[in-house]
């Protein structure tokens, strides 16, 4: 007899392939690895852009799609708008969620190794 998924687990998909989609973009991706090698301190847009190679009202764009995936916040700093990666622990999260049944239906098993 098949289980149905529960509501949390649709809920976690749900939640990873928005999170997912949010980082579908070349553009988007090389943005949040800027400010998450800037790390917590973040990024002013100037910076964030020249570091990103993305810039204007693109990176204002995608900056926005971060945040509302919720792996980017924004804060002003007087004349100056920081952004930075707050989402550490949901970037992780993400790579787990595709890991986590790694080789279950396959009669061989996974190493650690496999997944480096």
């Amino acid at each position: 007899m098949k289980i149905e998924s529960t509501h949390t687990e649709d809920l976690d998909l749900a939640i990873a392939a928005s999170s997912f989609a949010a980082l579908g973009s070349e553009q988007r991706l090389s943005v949040l690895r800027a400010l998450v090698r800037a790390g917590p301190d973040g990024l002013s847009i100037g910076t964030l852009g020249a570091r990103s190679g993305v810039t204007g009202s693109t990176l204002t764009h995608h900056v926005k799609i971060l945040a509302q995936a919720g792996l980017v916040d924004q804060i002003r700093k007087g004349r100056s708008i920081i952004c930075a990666a707050v989402a550490y622990d949901q970037v992780k999260a993400l790579s787990t969620f595709l890991l986590t049944e790694c080789c279950a239906d396959s009669s061989a098993r996974c190493t650690e190794h496999d997944h480096d």
